[in-house]
């Protein structure tokens, strides 16, 4: 029996470019938790039976759009707390990439493109640090790059 070859937390990495253009990528220091979402929106049309109309249409179903979106939560970190408040205040896309580490040659190491942060939720609760949740959200879809 052959087991499945996984990845960790560490292995699932959020980057987004500080310096536009730079082409250096740094880690949203704080976050306990990743997810990305790829979603593809669906248009449908209903189609007749043309030799008995009295039958139920079929449902067809097409791809109208897809998105990609990407949600983190965990601590508020000083390291983070500039680049992200400017982020949202500015309301304009960085350049963000997803690494997966453990990718296999050949297989999808990066997702990267122009992304928006949403939202930035922060909450506090005595005798605990201050979190963070965010949901970023790419601007178009991004391009996958092979690992080598």
């Amino acid at each position: 029996m052959a087991r499945a070859t996984t990845a960790n937390f560490a292995q699932m990495v959020l980057e987004v470019e500080v310096t536009e253009g730079s082409g250096v990528y740094s880690k949203l220091c704080g976050l306990t938790s990743r997810g990305v979402n790829r979603q593809s929106n669906m248009s449908t049309s209903e189609v007749p039976d043309c030799a008995d109309e009295s039958l139920p249409a079929a449902v067809e179903r097409a791809v109208q759009s897809q998105e990609v979106t990407v949600s983190g939560s965990g601590v508020w970190a000083s390291e983070s707390h500039e680049v992200m408040l400017d982020w949202w205040y500015s309301g304009a896309t960085k350049s963000v990439r997803i690494q997966h580490v453990n990718a296999a040659v050949g297989d999808t190491e990066y997702e990267t493109g122009n992304a928006y942060l949403v939202s930035i939720s922060n909450q506090a609760e005595r005798g605990t640090k201050v979190t963070a949740e965010i949901s970023v959200e790419f601007d178009g879809i991004p391009t996958r790059t092979a690992k080598a």
